[in-house]
Parts: structure tokens; C-alpha cells; sequence
């Protein structure tokens, strides 16, 4: 696994495994259910990426998308490329709903509504989080 994907907490925060992708919980959640989308190639630009990682990636996008819909019935979803600190290619998936959404009584408001997602007001997991949110949204995953 490259470097990005090992500083997103793989392998605890694995939520789902491709051919071409992983899917990770995101340790500092901006919003509940908040994802990261990561690329397990060495690629640092996505033009680099092989043919094939495309050809997955609509079947890994329609498997986030009704996993969070399920889980925290988002307004929007966002998929932000920053890819500024962490170099690999990934996404980071914030869904949008206005207001807040809990998860076994901890509370986790969208700061950013209706605007840029506030990556900075993000909700930080320990352990014990991490293990919970990530095993709630594996049990909503889409089976393949």
C-alpha cells in the first residue's frame, strides 16, 4: 500500500477493498460517515492511473453513494481531490446535509453547510471510533 493510504489508518480504517481502490473511513470526519477514496496505485497525478482504475471507479462510486445514503442520507456529496500532503491519489468524500447527524450520542455537524465543506471542524475518532463507525458502514456496504 502507498504511503497515503497507510496515513489514512489502513488497515483499521478499511471499509472496503477493489481491484484498483480502497475505500477508508476518514479518521477526522467533517461530517458523519466522512470517506477517503484512495487510489492503490504509486500514481500521484490521476491522468497516471491505469485504464482499468476508471473502468472500477463507476462501480466503487455507486457503491459509496448508496452506503451513505443509507447511512447518513446526505443532501450532497462532495469529492474533493486535494492530493496536497498526501500525494498518492485520492478523494476525500465529505457527505453534505444541513444541520447534524449523530452516531451512538456524538454529534457531527456539517460547520460548513451550505458552503465548503469545514475540514478543519472535523469530528477526530479514536480507536474505539474508527472501529465503530468503520464496521457500521461495512455493514451498509453494497454486497458485490
Amino acid at each position: 500500500m502507498n504511503e497515503t493510504i497507510i496515513r489514512f489508518g489502513y488497515p483499521a480504517t478499511l471499509i472496503a477493498e477493489y481491484e484498483h481502490w480502497l475505500v477508508l473511513l476518514r479518521p477526522a470526519q467533517p461530517t458523519l460517515a466522512s470517506l477517503v477514496l484512495a487510489a492503490k496505485s504509486d500514481a500521484t497525478a490521476f491522468a497516471d492511473l491505469p485504464p482499468p482504475a476508471y473502468a472500477e471507479l463507476a462501480q466503487v462510486s455507486r457503491d459509496i453513494e448508496s452506503a451513505l445514503r443509507s447511512a447518513v442520507d446526505h443532501a450532497r456529496l462532495n469529492y474533493m481531490m486535494l492530493m496536497m500532503v498526501d500525494p498518492h491519489v485520492h478523494s476525500h468524500v465529505i457527505p453534505r446535509y444541513e444541520g447534524s447527524r449523530s452516531f451512538e450520542g456524538r454529534e457531527f455537524p456539517d460547520a460548513g453547510w451550505p458552503k465548503l465543506p469545514a475540514l478543519g471542524e472535523a469530528v477526530e475518532l479514536d480507536a474505539p471510533g474508527i472501529a465503530a463507525v468503520s464496521g457500521w458502514l461495512k455493514g451498509l456496504w453494497p454486497p458485490r
